[in-house]
C-alpha cells in the first residue's frame, strides 16, 4: 500500500488523504478481520476552505471508525459522510457565498479481500484486474449526467471544459441527498490493485498510460509513479492517488489429513515402525 499528494499546479495543496488501519474486533474464532480506511477528498471553496472542508471530511472518517471499528462497513460510511457534510455545511454557514466551502470524498474500507467503498463527487476509485482499468466509482458532474443520459461522449466529456463542475459534495447542502453516498463493495483477486485519486490525476492521465504507471514496477511504488506522471503533464490542479495491492497466491505446503480429524496422519509412519519390527524379530529369529 502506498499513498502520495502533491500541489500540482495550484498554490495550496486542498487535497487530503486517508490511510489508517481497521483493527480486528473481539477475540479467538470470533474476531473480525483488521483492515484499512482509505480516503482521498478534494476540497473546494474560498481563500483555504477546501483545505479544511476536505481534511474535516478525513477527519471525520477517522474519529468515526476509531468509535465503532466493527460497525457493518457499508452503514459506517454512510453515516460518516452525513456526519462529515453536517459539520462542512455548519463551519461555512454565515461566511458569504465566496467563502462556502465543500469537498469530494471517496473512501474505502477493507477486510481481507471483501473492499466496500463510498464516493460523493468525481474523486475516484479505479481497479486494475488482468491487465484492464476499470473505474468503479460514478462522477457527480455535469457531463457525467450527459454522458449517462447519452447526449456526449466519454471524449467529449473529458475534453469539456465543464467537466469539473459538480452536482453533488459534502458541504454543499444541509443534507445529503438519502441515495448518496454511491456504494460498492467487491472482492479483491490475487494481484489486483485499487486505486484512489483526485481530478487532478485523471484530467491528463489517460486510462491506459494510468494502468502502466499502477501495475507496472513494486505497487508500493505505484502512487508516487502516477503523481510525478501528472505533474509531468502540467497538472492544473492538485494531484494525490492512493494504491492498495491485493497479495499474489502462495503455495502451501501439502499435509497430508485423516479423513474427518484435520489432524496430520500418522498412519504412515506406523506401517514403517510395524515393518521395522517384523525384519528385526526374523533376523533375530534365524540368528537362534
Amino acid at each position: 500500500m502506498a499513498s502520495a499528494t502533491h500541489v500540482g499546479g495550484r498554490s495550496e495543496n486542498e487535497d487530503a488523504i486517508c490511510v489508517a488501519e481497521v483493527p480486528p474486533v473481539g477475540v479467538g474464532e470470533a474476531a473480525t478481520e483488521g483492515g484499512h480506511l482509505l480516503a482521498v477528498a478534494d476540497g473546494m471553496g474560498g481563500y483555504q476552505r477546501g483545505e479544511v472542508a476536505a481534511k474535516m471530511a478525513i477527519d471525520t472518517l477517522r474519529e468515526m471508525f476509531a468509535e465503532d471499528p466493527g460497525a457493518d462497513p457499508a452503514l459506517l460510511l454512510k453515516q460518516a459522510f452525513r456526519r462529515a457534510n453536517e459539520k462542512i455545511y455548519e463551519n461555512g454557514l454565515g461566511t458569504g457565498q465566496d467563502a462556502m466551502m465543500g469537498t469530494t470524498l471517496v473512501a474505502v474500507v477493507t477486510h481481507g479481500k471483501y473492499v466496500t467503498i463510498a464516493s460523493i463527487g468525481d474523486s475516484r476509485a479505479y481497479l486494475a484486474r488482468a491487465n484492464r482499468l476499470t473505474q468503479i466509482t460514478k462522477d457527480h458532474t455535469i457531463v457525467a449526467e450527459q454522458v449517462a443520459r447519452g447526449s456526449m461522449t466519454e471524449q467529449e466529456a473529458r475534453e469539456s471544459p465543464h467537466r469539473n463542475v459538480l452536482t453533488h459534495a459534502l458541504g454543499h447542502r444541509p443534507k445529503v441527498e438519502s441515495k448518496l453516498p454511491d456504494i460498492f463493495e467487491i472482492t479483491l483477486l490475487p494481484e489486483d490493485r485499487l486505486l484512489l485519486c483526485s481530478d487532478g490525476l485523471y484530467d491528463v492521465v489517460p486510462d491506459d498510460e494510468m494502468l502502466r504507471a499502477l501495475t507496472e514496477g513494486a505497487p508500493e511504488d505505484a502512487a508516487q509513479r502516477l503523481v510525478d506522471l501528472a505533474v509531468s503533464r502540467n497538472a492544473s490542479d492538485n494531484v494525490s492517488a492512493i494504491v492498495l495491492a491485493a497479495l499474489p497466491t502462495r503455495e502451501k505446503p501439502a499435509v497430508l489429513e485423516t479423513a474427518g480429524t484435520g489432524r496430520t496422519s500418522f498412519l504412515l509412519p506406523a506401517i514403517a515402525a510395524v515393518i521395522l519390527i517384523l525384519i528385526l524379530a526374523a533376523v533375530f529369529f534365524f540368528a537362534l
